[in-house]
């Protein structure tokens, strides 16, 4: 998601540190290391042997991490049965608390605050998803759920502050479509979803004592 794919847009991490700078006061820039497809295996890899990912973070002061949706894709082996997935979930939580405590041991003790940002939907959403039929909108809400649960669990057990994307996209109550938000394939956002996390993200910046 942070990388734009399908978009032809500016990706939300631009966004946020584009709307959060303060000409003469405060300047923010961002560097985007997103991998499209990349799983949280990926990430935890990326910041142990890619040196200009090391280097960035190493470097930053805030940290935003979205993965866990490509962990658990949909795949047609497993097609709509929750149960096939569900060792895929696990690994997810491991990984993330790496990825967090690698974060931390990278920027070496300062105070980074780092942003774990969660799903609408971890698969298809909104009319994408329901044009799959209801036995494919229920599983996608189930792992969506057990995703999100794990992102927000290891938000709270590490320090780092959590975005509930599913709110921003779905409303307070998860009710409402999200298809104005999503790009022609259904699963990444359009320019408004870009938009509109980079407000989620940005409500959260500005609520620390930093921004």
């Amino acid at each position: 998601m942070p990388r734009g794919s399908n978009c032809g847009c500016t990706p939300y991490p631009e966004l946020s540190a584009s709307s959060l700078t303060v000409p003469a006061t405060r300047e923010l820039t961002a560097t985007n290391d997103a991998v499209g497809g990349f799983t949280s295996s990926d990430v935890l890899a990326q910041l142990h042997s890619d040196s200009d990912v090391i280097s960035n973070v190493a470097k930053a002061d805030v940290v935003e991490i979205e993965i866990g949706a490509n962990d658990v894709g949909y795949s047609r082996s497993c097609g709509a049965s929750v149960d096939c997935y569900q060792p895929m979930i696990g690994p997810i939580e491991r990984n993330l608390h790496d990825i967090v405590a690698r974060v931390r041991e990278l920027t070496q003790g300062r105070q980074v605050l780092v942003i774990l940002l969660d799903y609408w939907s971890v698969w298809l959403g909104g009319q994408y998803a329901e044009a799959r039929g209801p036995a494919y909108v229920t599983v996608a809400d189930e792992l969506t759920d057990q995703v999100n649960t794990v992102i927000k669990g290891t938000a709270a057990q590490t320090g780092s502050t959590y975005v509930d994307l599913r709110a921003a996209f779905k409303g307070p109550d998860y009710a409402y479509d999200e298809t104005r938000y999503l790009a022609s394939d259904g699963d990444h956002p359009n320019a408004a979803g870009h938009r509109q996390i980079a407000a989620a993200v940005d409500d959260v910046l500005t609520g620390d004592l930093r921004f």
